[in-house]
């Protein structure tokens, strides 16, 4: 997480207010190609559940048979050994497709995560500028998981029920109509009930849904901030402001409970009351002689089997619309377009065949601005800048500057090849904005970036980015090993040229003071290395893969003046014969540049070398007395 708090950024530990917004709702034919997928395994579940139903089917008629033997004293035969024979069919049946249905669920939260990681780790930054992390992490884990219900709770069953449902119906309609009536309108009158619930099933489940994801990103809000919050004394607010989220998403989940408890007894009642019209009814038709008692013992068996693929279809709904709730989330991500989606609309700027490895002409960039910002969500923004201020982070330190206004205003500048250019100026200026625009993490509002007389948006991305070499501000390590940072983005780099890269940032003694060696663990975000090492650590990162292109966004900010220097020896080894555009933070950086561009608010105030600078340009003379220290 960054040292620094910049209100303009849209703060990710808090989300829409979802009483306002309930997002897009899924469809179920948005559900249907997670089950298509497995369309091979849930057919054999639907053969097995049909084969179950005709053994269920079958054993009532049994029972009447054996029932209509016993009055009239004749032997029994294989009817025993035949009805023990199917109802234990039906059970192993059951108990297989059961098993069926679970390791299928599995296959469809496998393939919805992959499915929505695919898309998060494609999705244009500016969408992670805008999202929460954990609410994202929450659509991954959580809602995905819901999708299994969708199987394990009924839909498959219910269609394998059906042919029970309609057999059961068949039979007691050649038993007694008049029975069968009674039955149905009781069956109306619940099967009414549940689908005028199930709408609110599905809005609650959502709802419930995002409540968890808020819940998730306060908690990653709070843990990745620990020490500052721990410094700031203000475990306790935080606490209290994870309890908040933690009883939103239990006031929601009780309200899906509520729901759902309307939902569940109604097969229940349904069963109960038929059962009750039936055995009076069916009692006196007895007792008048229009039926007999085998015939009225099979069409209560029958009853139990109408009721349960009627409970079946209940849960499934009740199931289904939950699991569309939590979809709806999910499809939300996958609807976004990727940030290549757009590069085919994109008309380059013809080629220009200067020699400038990068160039930018009369570049215009504004941020893009949130579409949604609730009250709540700039009370929590304001609130977490203040706690920013009160440990000492300052609220005004990143470069992406407000985004109400232009942050990068008619920029242009050369970058010649081999050349090493240092980009200065205050806080806020635009400097890493520059570096992001080359990086193509974001597209100018107007102008043209070119390498090497291209268009960037001509070039493919994956081509773009293999040239250039990356060290962000912040200088990000991976949760892991040095060999599992280092090979991020040179997979095939030995372990000689790690070691080798690792010594020449004076990484050495981190490597040899743990016997694992290259597999020593660096934490979670690097917590086992100081803010130097990280910092060196992302530097070997892009030193081993010696791309043409090297930015470095205050790679040194977090060193002292002896691994400085070092660093800056083995930047002077690696940059031979490469470009360099360095974002500078102290003047030794600077003095030695081939180039130097002075940025302020967003627009170059002056171009050239240091001494030309000094006497011509205030603002850099004036940064240079402070050893730009900014």
């Amino acid at each position: 997480m960054s040292s620094t708090s910049d209100p303009a950024r849209p703060r990710r530990g808090f989300g829409r207010d979802p009483e306002a917004d309930s997002g897009p709702r899924a469809t179920f034919g948005q559900l249907l190609p997670y089950l298509l997928e497995h369309r091979t395994v849930l057919s054999w579940v639907i053969v097995i559940s049909i084969l179950g139903a005709i053994a269920s089917l079958a054993q009532p008629l049994l029972v009447s048979q054996v029932i209509a033997r016993v009055e009239q004293g004749e032997p029994l035969g294989s009817l025993v050994a035949g009805l023990v024979a199917l109802v234990v069919a039906a059970a192993l049946l059951s108990g297989f497709g059961h098993y069926l249905l679970q390791r299928t669920g599995e296959g469809v939260v496998l393939s919805s995560r992959r499915t929505l990681v695919r898309r998060l780790l494609h999705l244009p930054i500016a969408q992670f500028d805008e999202r929460r992390t954990g609410d994202l992490v929450s659509r991954v884990g959580s809602d995905t998981t819901l999708l299994r219900a969708v199987l394990t709770q009924g839909l498959v069953q219910a269609i394998g029920g059906s042919l029970t449902f309609v057999g059961a119906i068949i039979a007691m309609a050649v038993i007694d109509p008049t029975l069968l009536g009674l039955t149905l309108l009781v069956v109306a009158v619940s099967v009414v009930t549940v689908v005028v619930l199930s709408r609110r099933i599905r809005v609650a489940s959502r709802r419930a849904q995002e409540k968890v994801g808020d819940l998730a990103a306060a908690v990653e809000r709070a843990i990745s901030s620990v020490r500052t919050v721990r410094a700031a004394n203000a475990t306790d607010r935080e606490i209290a402001a994870v309890d908040k989220d933690a009883r939103g998403a239990w006031e929601q989940g009780i309200r899906v409970a509520r729901i759902s408890a309307l939902v569940v007894p109604i097969s229940s009642i349904a069963l109960q009351v038929s059962f009750l019209v039936v055995l009076g009814v069916g009692g006196f038709r007895v007792a008048t002689g229009a039926i007999e008692i085998g015939a009225l013992v099979a069409f209560i068996l029958f009853l139990f089997l109408l009721i349960g693929p009627l409970g079946q279809a209940f849960g499934a709904i009740t199931s289904v619309n939950s699991a569309l709730g939590a979809l709806g989330r999910i499809q939300e991500i996958i609807a976004l377009p990727s940030e290549v989606e757009g590069d085919a609309d994109v008309v380059p700027e013809p080629d220009d065949p200067d020699d400038a490895a990068v160039s930018f002409h009369d570049v215009h960039f504004s941020y893009p601005e949130r579409a949604h910002r609730t009250e709540a969500e700039k009370a929590a923004a304001e609130a977490e800048a203040a706690l920013s201020a009160t440990a000492g982070r300052g609220a005004n330190a990143n470069s992406h500057g407000s985004r109400d206004a232009q942050v990068l205003r008619g920029v242009s500048f050369a970058v010649p090849r081999g050349a090493r250019v240092a980009l200065v100026g205050p806080s806020g200026a635009g400097k890493s904005t520059v570096l992001a625009l080359v990086e193509r993490f974001y597209d100018p509002t107007a102008g043209v970036i070119r390498m090497d007389g291209v268009d960037i948006r001509a070039l493919d991305r994956v081509e773009l980015r293999s040239r250039i070499g990356y060290v962000e501000q912040d200088a990000p390590v991976l949760a892991g090993t040095l060999r599992e940072n280092l090979l991020l983005g040179t997979p095939d780099a030995s372990d000689e040229q790690c070691a080798t890269v690792l010594r020449s940032v004076n990484l050495g003694e981190v490597l040899d003071r743990s016997p694992l060696g290259l597999e020593a663990p660096v934490g979670e975000d690097g917590v086992m290395l100081s803010g130097g090492e990280r910092q060196r650590l992302a530097i070997a990162r892009a030193l081993l893969a010696a791309p043409p292109i090297l930015l470095l966004d205050e790679s040194t900010s977090s060193l002292d003046g002896r691994n400085e220097q070092l660093m800056r020896e083995a930047i002077d080894a690696v940059a031979e014969n490469r470009t360099l555009i360095v974002i500078a933070h102290r003047l030794s950086t600077v003095v030695d540049s081939d180039l130097i561009v002075v940025i302020d608010h967003g627009r170059v105030v002056g171009t050239g070398t240091h001494s030309e600078l000094v006497r011509e340009v205030p603002l850099y003379r004036d940064l240079a007395k402070h050893q730009l220290l900014v």
